[in-house]
Formats: C-alpha cells, structure tokens, sequence
C-alpha cells in the first residue's frame, strides 16, 4: 500500500508541473504581449487568473469560499493570507477578482517558464538584503498609485517546520496599508497545507475551504497603529485556522 501511495504522490507532482506549463504554453503570445506595458497588467491577470483554475480543477482541488465582506470592483486592498503551499498563489488568484500584485520570493523565478513571467509582473522581495527590502516597497507604491491592490503572505514564507500553524507576521503589508489607507483583507486557506505541502510525498484532491473576512480599515491611522494592526489581523486567521481544524 505504501509503494502505491508512493506512486500516486510521484506522478501527482509531475502532474502539477505540467498544469503549470500547458496554459502558460497555449497563452504564451497573449502573456508576452501583456507584459510589454504596465498599464496593460489587467490582462495579464485575468490570463493568471484562466492558469490557476485550470490547475485547481485539473488537480482535482475545488474552492469553497466563505464571505463576510464583499471586495468591490475597482478599490485597492492589500490581501494578506497564511501561507503553507505552492497552491496558495493559484487559490488567490482563483478567488479574488480584483486586479492585484503577488510580492514574493525571487527563488521563484527559478521555476522553468513560470518563472519568465512571475519576475516580469510581481515584486520580488530578496529577504536576506535590506535593499531589496526598500525597493518592494517603492515597487508596491508605484502599483498602488496605478490603481491595483499587493498580495503578501506576511508570514515572509512557509515554515520549514509543518506543525506550525501560524508563523509570525512581518511588517511590510501592515506598512504599505497605512501609508496608502488601503483596507487589509484577511483570508484564511484552511486545506492547502493538506492537499500540496512542500512535503513531496503527501496531497490528495478534495475541497479547499478558504474565509475572506471582514476588512481592516487603515484611514486616519497613524503608523504607531502598525503593531496593533498585525497582530489583529494574525489573530483573525490564527483563530480561523484553529476552527477549520480543531
């Protein structure tokens, strides 16, 4: 039963990566010319968007997605979520409509074809460089002046120890909400973890419950309200996290 387990986990990752490459190969002109202005973003993620569903579905993964706010059209937001798996970008991207930028790890990149064009349309964030630091938030900025929302797993990346339900939260998406007086959309993956760890022998198909909570308004806050607001919105997916799986 093992071996057959262990089969089923080897062809499922092969079978991710090949997900992940036939929408980009059948889009690949649509994607390169929608790359070639900034202000042409919008197409491009409505193409991300057409490339995370075909993956969920062709994964076998369905969404179940619990609403206490709705996003309205137009309006900027910062999306912040736990981050535990490589399908978390796919499930935001499924979720929500609004046109918005992933700030992520550069390590990413690396990634064959994906990588071409995550370098090109998110903001890649070099942690150990405190340059690189400086320069995601003057990349957010610009975006958020351009009318779009940033997605940051505030975690910084996914624990290398998978007991750990909730890492702590780092700065930078509490920061960039108080200066631009954007609300904070918290939203909890409470199956990702389940169906695609970073461990390779391990997922499964099934049901992907995700919560988008009730915002964090940031207008009129002053940046000493920075700690208190992470810490608040942690809490708010600590405790959902907890409830999904008791």
């Amino acid at each position: 039963m093992r071996v057959l387990k262990i089969v089923f986990w080897t062809l499922y990752r092969i079978w991710f990566y090949v997900l992940m490459a036939i929408p980009i190969l059948i889009m690949f002109p649509f994607l390169v010319i929608s790359i070639l202005k900034e202000t042409w973003y919008p197409y491009f993620f409505a193409m991300a968007r057409i490339w995370a569903k075909v993956i969920l579905f062709g994964m076998g993964f369905y969404p179940k997605v619990e609403t206490e706010e709705e996003i309205k059209e137009g309006e900027s937001y910062m999306f912040v979520s736990n981050h535990t798996s490589m399908t978390d970008i796919m499930l935001m991207l499924s979720v929500v409509k609004n046109p918005f930028v992933f700030v992520g790890k550069k390590e990413l990149a690396k990634i064959p074809l994906f990588g071409f064009f995550y370098k090109r349309t998110c903001i890649l964030v070099d942690r150990s460089s405190s340059k690189s630091r400086m320069e995601v938030f003057e990349r957010a900025q610009k975006r958020l002046n351009q009318g779009f929302s940033i997605c940051i797993f505030p975690e910084g990346g996914v624990p290398d120890d998978e007991s750990i339900v909730l890492s702590e939260f780092k700065d930078g998406a509490f920061r960039l909400a108080l200066d631009h007086q954007i609300p904070i959309v918290p939203i909890t993956f409470a199956d990702n973890k389940k169906r695609f760890s970073y461990t390779f022998f391990s997922g499964s198909p099934g049901q992907m419950r995700v919560k988008i909570h009730h915002f964090f308004d940031t207008k009129n806050q002053n940046p000493d309200y920075k700690k208190t607001l992470k810490e608040n919105v942690r809490q708010v997916i600590l405790k959902q996290l907890q409830k999904f799986n008791p």
